[in-house]
């Protein structure tokens, strides 16, 4: 068979995406426990990342220099909180099936689009765990935001109708003795092993260093 031009391999792969779709929704039923497993919604909420991952490898091949925007591309339509019922390790597995599906499909065609996939397959591999590190540093940012404003309210006496709704989005399980230590704290305050030790020890811990209120 001859040789295709970039341009017939793009019309070709564009024919074949909504197949490809298909089968990866398909495979990762028939792979991914955790997927076959997860509500209704959810499992669409994948599958659409699934896809826009194919629609994605597309446009890509036919600008490889769009690499910047695949993170974007790919999980910009999915809901925030599948980031936070699907892992890293998961979305990996999703990747990775995706990936295979398409290969198997496709490569035959040329040795420049099985290069293509795989280049595409590790750039987008980086992309999530971009995504996934950019979701927890803004959820760690936006808990110590949470959590100073919690012990800021508890120290004044100021309590209102949503203090246990945000200690409960902390983590804290609302069981057992509570203790509570007032003092000044050191200079180099490790709070991330505070809260490191006291999750050895399997206990809820709300801290908030505040600032010492100048003199006039």
């Amino acid at each position: 068979m001859p040789e295709r031009t970039k341009a017939q391999t793009l019309a070709w792969l564009r024919t074949l995406s909504g197949e490809l779709s298909t089968t990866t929704l398909k495979r990762l039923d028939d792979t991914l426990p955790w997927y076959r497993e997860m509500p209704p919604g959810r499992r669409s909420a994948v599958g659409l990342v699934a896809q826009a991952g194919i629609t994605s490898f597309i446009s890509w091949y036919d600008d490889p220099s769009s690499t910047p925007w695949i993170a974007a591309d790919v999980f910009g339509a999915a809901p925030r909180e599948l980031l936070r019922s699907v892992s890293l390790q998961q979305t990996l597995q999703l990747i990775r099936v995706t990936v295979e599906v398409v290969e198997e499909r496709v490569t035959s065609s040329s040795d420049e689009l099985r290069e293509a996939i795989l280049l595409y397959s590790r750039e987008i591999a980086f992309a999530a765990a971009d995504v996934y590190a950019r979701a927890a540093e803004a959820r760690g940012l936006w808990d110590a935001r949470l959590e100073a404003l919690v012990v800021d309210s508890i120290l004044t006496g100021e309590y209102d109708s949503e203090l246990p709704s945000r200690v409960a989005a902390l983590g804290w399980n609302g069981h057992g003795a509570v203790a509570v230590l007032v003092g000044t704290a050191p200079r180099m305050l490790d709070v991330d092993q505070l809260r490191r030790t006291a999750r050895h020890l399997d206990a809820d811990v709300l801290i908030g260093v505040q600032e010492a209120a100048s003199c006039s």
